[in-house]
């Protein structure tokens, strides 16, 4: 039964080591040009934490992470300077009531701990609510509209 434990400790590792191997930290300078411009142009007037690129469906993508006004924000761009997704911290209070009571719904007996906006191509696609289950961290989403999503973004 130990050898069965071990197996499994050094299978975990060994999956999330590959997983944060894929998103690799940057410097600005690292950036090919038309992403630093658009990296530039999406943190003016914020602080930036950090830059990363990683690989989605095949895809590079690069990722800024900044705090504007107190509140996180993150820009994916692709290698063309296109912004492809915006995530940004919203206080659970100020979103519409149908959207809140939708997370919340959805969270049922876990604490929503934060709420993102995300918004593809310049639209709002849905909100993603950070959920803590007792020891357990999740996400969920759900529309504009506050109902649930029939796919994740």
């Amino acid at each position: 039964m130990r050898f069965d434990k071990l197996a499994v400790l050094v299978l975990t590792c060994t999956i999330a080591t590959r997983a944060a191997a894929q998103e690799k930290q940057l410097k600005r300078s690292d950036l090919p040009p038309a992403v630093q411009k658009a990296a530039d142009a999406q943190s003016a007037g914020a602080t930036v934490r950090g830059y990363s690129s990683d690989t989605e469906d095949g895809k590079v993508e690069y990722e800024v992470e900044m705090t504007v006004h107190g509140h996180g924000r993150d820009v994916t761009i692709a290698p063309d300077g296109s912004v492809l997704v915006i995530e940004e911290e919203i206080a659970l209070d100020s979103l519409p009531a149908v959207v809140r009571e939708g997370l919340l719904q959805k969270a049922g007996s876990g604490k929503i701990t934060k709420v993102e906006s995300l918004t593809k191509n310049g639209t709002l696609v849905a909100y993603e609510g950070h959920v803590l289950t007792g020891t357990k961290r999740s996400e969920i989403q759900v529309g504009p509209d506050g109902k649930p999503l029939a796919h994740e973004e």
